[in-house]
């Protein structure tokens, strides 16, 4: 990554891209997981590797599947949404191996559990886009 970025992180909010000038993304992505910057973390890799290539590039982290405005703050992207439901799938961080519901999140901010949707991709494709 280049030293001379003036800007550190991901645009997150129709707020970020404003400040860098932009009023449309070129590429959205949409994770379960908060947004945290490093590379074990595939978003923040890809979101980086296509920032390097010049593109425009914005992540929406854990948006509310209930509420279709979640999906719409941050503008329709001209070339595509990338959608995942995180680091770890929704389903393992709901429930251990023996069915039992898990009481935390460790890919979301303060561990609280419940900011992801089960099946998390299917709820966030599921025609609100």
């Amino acid at each position: 990554m280049s030293e001379t970025r003036p800007h550190k992180f991901i645009p997150c909010s129709r707020a970020e891209m404003i400040e860098r000038g932009w009023d449309e993304l070129d590429v959205l992505f949409i994770t379960g997981d908060a947004y945290i910057d490093h590379p074990s973390f595939g978003t923040s890799l890809l979101a980086r590797l296509l920032e390097d290539e010049g593109l425009r590039v914005g992540i929406l982290a854990q948006p509310d599947w209930r509420n279709l405005q979640a999906f719409k703050v941050m503008g329709r992207p001209r070339l595509f949404a990338a959608i995942s439901a995180g680091a770890m799938d929704s389903m393992v961080n709901h429930y251990t191996a023996a069915k039992k519901v898990r009481n935390d999140d460790a890919y979301t901010p303060g561990g609280r559990s419940g900011a992801r949707p089960n099946r998390a991709v299917i709820a966030y494709t599921a025609g609100r886009l």
